[in-house]
């Protein structure tokens, strides 16, 4: 479960940096995030067909998702028999522990947010996606779906959620891949609020600003 769980969080780190291209001016008369979009999808060629190689990505992070959330439910099985009757609270208080009391919560909330995310941005189905979605048209179709505010409300909740998510995650993979340590740890623990919040940040600024109007 720490495995994928810090494939994922390698994932989102690198694909929020990639869609920050959406404020990058065009390259060659065409937005630089459709020119990233279609570098991707060409990866692999002329051995694979064009976008067989981002798909076979695509069905690699949805075996680890579908390993990540086994994992999540069987270590809670495991723990609530494990601990019986008995129940601690409270033992780190604060963020950590809203954090860790919501983990199940969170990692529900974005796995749906994973679904609408792919609908919306990926296959563009209705009605999730907007009606004026364009496949290969990657800042178009931003910009057409954060200009609708219930969309981008739920881009931010998610995101939200996500801190929270990883925040946790990243410290009980430091415990989960035997890192003792001291120096090690502490570099997980700055590392386990860092990289959320960058994301977080990220994610965040790019439906608000198209929401406001800051980018077209």
């Amino acid at each position: 479960m720490a495995i994928t769980g810090l494939i994922f969080a390698l994932f989102v780190v690198g694909h929020m940096a990639g869609n920050l291209k959406l404020y990058l001016p065009n390259h060659d008369g065409a937005p630089a995030l459709d020119v990233y979009g279609e570098y991707l999808r060409s990866l692999g060629e002329p051995l694979l067909p064009h976008g067989a190689f981002l798909w076979m990505f695509r069905i690699v992070l949805l075996a680890c998702l579908v390993g990540h959330v086994y994992g999540a439910f069987a270590l809670t099985a495991r723990s609530k028999q494990s601990r019986g009757k008995f129940k601690r609270t409270n033992l780190m208080g604060g963020l950590d522990s809203f954090a860790t009391k919501t983990m199940i919560v969170t990692g529900v909330v974005l796995l749906l947010f994973v679904i609408f995310h792919l609908l919306d941005l990926t296959i563009g189905a209705a009605p999730v996606a907007s009606a004026a979605f364009e496949h290969g048209a990657v800042k178009a179709n931003m910009l057409a779906t954060f200009s609708r505010w219930p969309v981008t409300i739920v881009y931010v909740i998610a995101m939200c959620c996500l801190f929270l998510h990883l925040t946790h995650g990243i410290r009980l993979a430091a415990s989960d891949l035997g890192i003792t340590g001291r120096k090690w740890r502490q570099t997980f623990l700055v590392l386990a609020y860092i990289i959320p919040a960058v994301v977080c940040l990220g994610n965040i600024i790019m439906p608000l600003s198209v929401a406001f109007g800051w980018v077209s």
